[in-house]
């Protein structure tokens, strides 16, 4: 091997450890604790500073003390006496009487943790717990006796909120005026609330009706360059993911411009927003300190003559970021409410690969089986290509000896040999970037499979066979603790598990297949590639691996089938394999 070579070699080694070191530190960073589960302590377990506590990918809790105390709390807030039940479909929990406030809410259709014993997940909990997340609907009063958030409502007799039956909260001061909240739900997270107020005093009242969300960054998912979790919203047409949380503290207000269709908090897989009547209102988010975070939506004053009445009727979503429930809400008026999902710019693609998925997933029952058929349709439409791309691989080896002459010819003006090539190529018929083609083709499939993956709430915590129990999360058996017997996890860049192990087998076998490459320094990067990207892989989603390694497969399949039809080229490509293996074995 010549002293290029060895520099060559020496640079490609160097450049994979500073890419899987580098990587990493990225994967810890994005996606810190991806392969941890939430802790589960008692609640006599010794606390932990809060601040130790750092945001994961789903969010919730991670604080040991945090969640304990939780628990404990929750035990003593939700005392049934003062509460009103919510029963529906999609959501369940409770209305609080004191303040008439939505604090208590949990999703019926998706639990807490992988484990299905662990419990629904909770989106809303009471303010002064841990995981404080509330919604409340009021009026600002100028003169006049409002309801605050130490109002005790009075509802009727044995209410229960549910589709079928709203629930009105009232409550009257002394001067005349009779102030009522009606609660309604749906089949899925939606709630309307109309506030309500009666003029039966002797002179008119100004009112400026307000809602506003309230919540602890703690449950926080990571705000990642990707993906947005933080203050958000709607405002005029146009969905807004900033600012993020930091932000809102270093300013203590900001106040959103335009017309406000729907502000609120979003996180991964889960968010509350407010969405105004047609009367519409401001809004702005708000640092209260302590990692408490608000966004406000208020109404313009109104006054409210004697025997007259006002109402405004806002609508509260709170619940997972289901992606056919979204587009029904926003089907239905909520302006862009589709894009809650952090899709980016190239949801035009993402979102039909979603659609396809899930519509396979509908006829076999298992997301998993559903990527690999994914993967069989992705590989099938590009058949003709990979065909197209055989017989110009072919067409390059038949005009190798002209290029080698050209560039003996012309190796001592390299313009001039690069001009005659390309004369060669093009009187030749021949494309030298088509064998490029399918793997450009493939990277949308790729990109948009990877974003469906870490977004779509659909996702998460869906098996596919064995050990693979949630295909959103990287494989959890790692070789180097033999398959979690050993009590330790691995760094992200040697958490190596079967899946990644069975990619680098399958692409050592694919780069395999193809013709050798002419030059040393070319051959060493190929031998290298597959094992490199086992590494960089390996922290990534199961299913996104899934995808990979049936496209490796199918290519390994697809190269036999061809090879059998370009008989030539199959020769060939074992000719240079010959010389490529001699010229290695003289240097």
């Amino acid at each position: 091997m010549d002293k290029s070579n060895t520099r060559n070699l020496i640079l490609a080694v160097v450049l994979t450890a500073l890419l899987l070191l580098g990587w990493d530190a990225g994967v810890r960073y994005f996606y810190p604790q991806a392969n941890k589960p939430k802790p589960v302590v008692a609640a006599s377990a010794s606390p932990e500073p809060a601040a130790s506590a750092k945001p994961t990918r789903e969010g919730g809790l991670t604080n040991a003390a945090d969640i304990a105390a939780e628990a404990k709390d929750l035990k003593a807030a939700l005392n049934p006496a003062g509460r009103v039940p919510v029963v529906a479909p999609g959501l369940s929990g409770s209305l609080n009487l004191t303040g008439g406030v939505i604090d208590d809410l949990t999703t019926n259709r998706h639990t807490a943790t992988l484990d299905k014993a662990s419990g629904p997940q909770r989106i809303f909990s009471p303010a002064g717990t841990p995981a404080q997340h509330f919604a409340q609907f009021g009026f600002l009063g100028q003169g006049v006796a409002a309801p605050n958030a130490g109002t005790v409502w009075t509802a009727p007799q044995g209410a229960r909120l549910t589709p079928q039956s709203p629930v009105t909260l009232t409550w009257a001061n002394t001067t005349g005026q009779t102030f009522a909240l009606t609660y309604a739900i749906d089949a899925d997270y939606m709630l309307t609330i109309t506030q309500g107020v009666a003029n039966a005093g002797a002179a008119p009242v100004s009112l400026k009706p307000f809602a506003l969300i309230n919540r602890t960054d703690k449950t926080a998912s990571v705000d990642s360059y990707n993906v947005h979790s933080g203050p958000f919203g709607a405002f005029d047409g146009t969905v807004s993911f900033d600012p993020n949380y930091s932000d809102v503290k270093d300013a203590g207000q900001i106040s959103n411009a335009g017309k406000t269709n729907w502000v609120g908090f979003s996180d991964i897989y889960w968010m509350s927003a407010l969405i105004p009547d047609a009367a519409g209102a401001t809004s702005d988010f708000r640092a209260l300190g302590n990692g408490i975070f608000r966004a406000d939506l208020v109404y313009g004053d109104a006054n409210v003559a004697p025997g007259q009445q006002l109402t405004r009727t806002t609508r509260l979503f709170a619940g997972a970021k289901e992606s056919t429930v979204l587009d029904r809400y926003e089907a239905n008026g909520v302006p862009h409410f589709g894009l809650a999902i952090d899709w980016g710019w190239f949801r035009w693609f993402e979102k039909p690969i979603f659609w396809l998925l899930k519509s396979l997933f509908g006829l076999v029952g298992n997301f998993g089986v559903a990527i690999i058929l994914l993967t069989l349709i992705v590989r099938g439409v590009m058949f003709p290509i990979a065909q197209r791309q055989f017989a110009s691989m072919a067409a390059m080896r038949a005009i190798q000896p002209k290029m080698k002459a050209l560039q003996e010819r012309y190796k001592d003006d390299k313009a001039k040999q690069q001009e005659e090539i390309m004369k060669l190529y093009k009187t030749e018929g021949v494309n030298p970037l088509a064998g490029c083609l399918p793997i450009f083709l493939q990277i949308p499939v790729f990109f948009a499979l990877y974003k469906v993956l870490i977004l779509a709430v659909e996702m998460r915590h869906q098996p596919f066979a064995l050990w693979i129990k949630d295909l959103s999360a990287p494989d959890p058996l790692h070789i180097l603790n033999l398959f979690g017997l050993l009590n330790f996890t691995p760094p992200a860049f040697l958490g190596i598990g079967v899946l990644a192990l069975l990619l680098g087998i399958t692409m050592y076998f694919q780069f395999k297949l193809n013709p050798a490459q002419m030059d040393p320094a070319q051959q060493q990067v190929f031998a290298i590639m597959p094992w490199m990207m086992m590494f960089i892989m390996a922290p990534f989603a199961a299913g996104l691996l899934i995808y990979w390694i049936t496209s490796n497969v199918l290519t390994i399949a697809q190269q036999a089938y061809l090879y059998s039809r370009h008989p030539q080229l199959k020769a060939q490509a074992d000719k240079d394999a010959v010389d490529a293996k001699r010229a290695k074995a003289r240097g």
